[in-house]
């Protein structure tokens, strides 16, 4: 009995010892738990959280924009205020600037892109001193390329010419130079094509393997010799599938000699198709009204001379932009602007300078120019005009002006008409130069004058056909006197 009674106790307390090592036990796989649990938190494993850089608004009228240059590499610091990329807007080259501190972690539009529409994801940036290289990547700029690997599980179920296009990839379609020109040359639609490159880049193999397996007959088999062979001139017989191309001449292939009805496609750029739409808005919309008037240069040359002896040298076109900024000064009826509600009046006077750059025509903006100096306007106009050549021209060095020139005289161009830049009401069109022997009113002899045509296009809902003579008139007389424009 004592015996067994000395078993059971030894027994408890064994159990007593057993429960205290297993308890330390698991206080000692706690910190381990812990760690596991770490790592599987961390971004190694979840990545890191970016914040978004997205295709800004640059311009007013601005509806996508072309990635020309990035200025910033993946890894590379970033401060608030540091210049992120150049965009190709509507209007310039501009530079896009960055309004976080971070790194650059991602860059999701490469250089070159095009046509990429407002809030397109373009890179992606994270906190300093995290991971750049571990970024998460967002599922929308991910789902480009994962319809490719979807996409040979078609083709099983139904024939090969009648596999779904790629439809669902997110984003603008993105081409290589040498695919589009393949793909446009033979009048094959992209959207057929099933991208290998990255992010959804469409390359000149696809574009040459979508070839191989597309049923639609290549336009440019018309002026292929063989092909003269056959018997039945089927292609004209039968009519173009649907979502073909219209039967229209082949394409011209660059290095082979053109067949007579034939064309070449050339993109245009974002400046060139704002400036189309622009115009056919102007012609379209607003009520044009012509006015010319002759202006003798006499009094401007010689004071041009004049100043050159005193190593101040000044061109004709700053003489015009005064005595325009002059004349709207006296008469602020015409520096008004359409609106949708109708006439708007302005308080300051900027002179829009047309300047034709390679991209296209952009207009420049001399700010104030009524109460600068013909001197300190040619400053300005030589460096505007080289900035928009340069394409670096900010948005409020070309916004917002209220009457615009455009001169054509260097060309020897004796007189135009211009369209009106929307919403201003007028733009004057200058000539060049020219030498006439006319009558003298004072003593009846002829005398030789140096006259320029001016025209001035006003819009017919601001400035009718007697405001337009007037504004002229006063043009004229400011500009024959040029003493005039510094009493005004």
């Amino acid at each position: 009995m004592a015996a067994s009674l000395r078993l059971g106790r030894q027994g408890i307390l064994f159990g007593f010892r057993l429960s205290g090592t297993f308890d330390r036990c698991l206080l000692a796989t706690h910190p381990c738990q812990d760690n596991v649990r770490h790592f599987f938190r961390s971004p190694w494993i979840r990545g890191v959280s970016p914040f978004k850089v997205e295709m800004p608004a640059l311009s007013p009228t601005m509806e996508e924009g072309s990635i020309v240059k990035w200025l910033k590499k993946e890894g590379e610091a970033v401060a608030a205020g540091d210049a992120l990329c150049e965009i190709e807007t509507d209007k310039a080259v501009v530079t896009m600037e960055s309004n976080e501190d971070g790194v650059m972690a991602k860059i999701l539009m490469e250089e070159g892109s095009r046509n990429v529409r407002l809030g397109t994801l373009i890179a992606l940036m994270v906190d300093e001193g995290q991971d750049w290289k571990q970024v998460e990547i967002p599922p929308p700029a991910a789902a480009g390329p994962t319809p490719t690997a979807a996409g040979p599980v078609g083709p099983p179920a139904a024939p090969s010419p009648a596999r779904p296009p790629n439809l669902v990839v997110s984003g603008p379609l993105r081409l290589s130079p040498a695919a589009r020109h393949i793909l446009d040359t033979h009048g094959v639609d992209a959207q057929l094509a099933t991208p290998t490159g990255r992010r959804g880049l469409i390359t000149k193999e696809d574009a040459l393997n979508l070839l191989k397996k597309s049923p639609v007959p290549k336009p440019t088999a018309a002026m292929v010799a063989p092909a003269a062979a056959r018997p039945v001139p089927t292609p004209a017989a039968t009519p173009p599938p649907s979502g073909s191309r219209p039967n229209i001449p082949p394409l011209s292939v660059p290095g082979k000699p053109g067949a007579p009805g034939t064309f070449t496609e050339i993109p245009a750029s974002n400046v060139r198709r704002v400036i189309a739409q622009r115009l056919t808005q102007s012609k379209t919309t607003i009520p044009h009204a012509y006015a010319s008037v002759d202006c003798d240069m006499a009094a401007v040359m010689h004071l041009r001379k004049y100043l050159a002896k005193e190593q101040i040298k000044v061109s004709v076109n700053d003489f015009i932009i005064k005595a325009a900024a002059v004349t709207l000064k006296e008469m602020p009826e015409v520096n008004v602007t359409w609106s949708g509600d109708g006439p708007r009046a302005l308080d300051s006077i900027h002179i829009s300078v047309a300047v034709a750059t390679d991209k296209g025509l952009i207009t420049p903006i001399i700010k104030d120019a009524a109460d600068k100096g013909v001197q300190e306007i040619s400053v300005n106009v030589k460096a505007l005009a080289q900035k928009a050549r340069d394409g670096k021209l900010l948005p409020e060095e070309y916004q917002g002006g209220s009457f615009s020139i455009s001169n054509l005289g260097m060309f020897g161009i004796s007189g135009f008409s211009a369209v009106i830049n929307p919403p201003q009401a007028c733009i004057l069109a200058i000539g060049t130069s020219r030498s006439e022997l006319r009558l003298s009113e004072d003593d009846q002899t002829l005398c030789t004058q140096q006259l320029m045509t001016v025209t001035l296009s006003s819009d017919g809902r601001l400035v009718d056909d007697e405001l337009a003579s007037r504004f002229l008139d006063k043009f004229r007389g400011n500009l024959e006197q040029p003493q005039r424009m510094a009493l005004a």
